[in-house]
């Protein structure tokens, strides 16, 4: 009888001490020893040279226009990703099935044929350039384009979080908001938005720093002009290409932190919003 009732505490799922054993595993071999790597490369490191590198105008506007267009198409595919995952969510339409699909295709698209794509469409000589050209808007070779190219990779992360709350929501909620009074405004301010908020959150760090890490939708764009134009990702490869392994280094740690630092910053909001919804 004891054997049969500490059979029945154990249950037939892995005990935790399997389960966080293998969770370890893992997250070394993907995520702790590469991460391990990057600092024993840097050995031969000084803090001089990572100051001159971190101090560099170069480094200092290549970050820049990795942060800030990463930034601005993580916003965008947030206001952008909700409206999608609305309509995918409320409402049934022919082809439905094909346009939900479509959301993870740059999931699956490579993003050197993203990149290449984009540059046909946004050239002076594309199909999209050319017609904005002439009315002084250029968006190949500009923050715009990277911008564009990064609201195109994103977008599907911001939509596969907010999708799966949408249509788990229940509908009780709003119609009594309805029955009482309230307008759709207020219904969705009121009722609808704070549930949203956490995935929204979500969504938003996922394409924040999938962005910044980007470099085959981006290099071709972006046409590569220092001071410009040029992201840390493709300022890595450069220096790579030089042999200058400590400076690569440099620019990877740097950015590694700036990453992880509004990450968790993301994260503490994230939290935060989720606390108060409750």
């Amino acid at each position: 009888m004891n054997v049969t009732a500490k059979t029945v505490r154990r249950g037939t799922l892995p005990g935790f001490g399997l389960t966080m054993g293998y969770t370890v595993l893992y997250l070394s071999l993907v995520v702790l020893i590469p991460l391990a790597a990057l600092l024993f490369n840097s050995t031969g490191l000084t803090l001089s040279k990572l100051w001159d590198v971190a101090t560099d105008p170069r480094v200092l506007a290549s970050y820049r226009v990795s942060l800030s267009t990463a930034a601005a198409a993580a916003l965008a595919d947030g206001v952008l990703g909700l409206l999608l995952a609305w309509v995918l969510a409320r409402y049934r339409f022919p082809g439905k099935r094909i346009f939900d699909a479509l959301i993870d295709l740059p999931f699956a698209l490579p993003t050197a044929v993203a990149g290449v794509s984009l540059t046909a469409l946004y050239s002076a000589n594309g199909w999209i350039g050319s017609r904005l050209e002439p009315l002084g808007l250029k968006i190949a070779y500009t923050p715009l384009g990277i911008t564009l190219a990064l609201m195109f990779i994103g977008i599907p992360f911001v939509v596969r979080t907010v999708q799966p709350v949408l249509e788990d929501m229940e509908r009780d909620t709003e119609e009594a908001a309805a029955t009482l009074g309230a307008g759709r405004w207020r219904i969705f301010r009121k009722v609808i938005l704070p549930e949203l908020i956490p995935p929204l959150l979500t969504g938003f760090a996922l394409a924040f720093a999938r962005g910044i890490g980007e470099y085959g939708s981006v290099v071709f764009i972006s046409g590569n002009m220092p001071m410009r134009t040029e992201i840390a990702p493709l300022l890595i490869m450069s220096k790579l290409e030089q042999y200058d392994y400590a400076g690569a280094t440099a620019v990877a740690m740097l950015l590694l932190l700036i990453s992880f630092l509004m990450i968790l910053v993301i994260n503490l909001l994230q939290r935060w919003a989720h606390n108060r919804s409750r």
